[in-house]
């Protein structure tokens, strides 16, 4: 199978996977199932992944991946523009917005997996969680540096709390406020960034 094909079959599979397990659990899903619902032979789930288990840790690692780009993408795009760290910081919180907007079955699942302590992929979970916060870092200790926000800000806690702050409002916002649009929550979000970390 070329690896864009096969690329494609994994990303079927995801998909299958997420939905099944935000609708019954992971406990409850079954690889014949997965099947099923991604259109492929049981025997395809096999030969892309050696089993549920894995097929799950290579899921979180994948969307926490993607996650991970789309923060970066949008903060290096508005450095590029000669935007300030704080402006930037800003487009992470709307280009989680997006991402979760668009995938908000696989968000639910990685904010539920992250308190669960007994997973055998607990610790690719807080591997690619640190991946993500670790953008927000950068970008956090950058404005530091050049003097946008106070030296006297805990980076890594406030990379931590900004990563969280998103996830936690973008679910809130699909599940409870669905009619609210993008702009209007992505608005609300960069108050609390100006006026709580930037102390405007």
């Amino acid at each position: 199978m070329n690896s864009a094909r096969r690329q494609a079959t994994r990303q079927r599979l995801y998909e299958a996977a997420v939905t099944l397990i935000a609708e019954k659990g992971f406990s409850s899903t079954t690889v014949d199932e997965i099947a099923e619902r991604a259109g492929v032979a049981k025997g395809t789930v096999y030969y892309n992944f050696a089993s549920k288990n894995d097929l799950f840790e290579e899921l979180l690692r994948h969307g926490v991946g993607l996650l991970t780009a789309s923060l970066r993408e949008a903060s290096e795009n508005v450095i590029a523009q000669g935007g300030s760290r704080v402006d930037a910081l800003d487009a992470m919180i709307r280009a989680g917005l997006v991402f979760i907007g668009r995938s908000p079955s696989f968000t639910q699942l990685y904010v539920a997996e992250l308190w669960r302590t007994n997973r055998a992929w607990q610790s690719t979970l807080m591997m690619v969680r640190q991946e993500a916060i670790a953008v927000v870092e950068k970008v956090l200790r950058e404005a530091v540096d050049r003097g946008e926000l106070s030296d006297e800000i805990d980076v890594p806690l406030t990379a931590s709390a900004l990563f969280g702050m998103v996830l936690v409002a973008a679910l809130d916002w699909q599940a409870f406020q669905p009619d609210r649009d993008i702009d209007d929550v992505h608005a609300a979000l960069s108050r609390l960034l100006q006026g709580r970390v930037g102390g405007g």
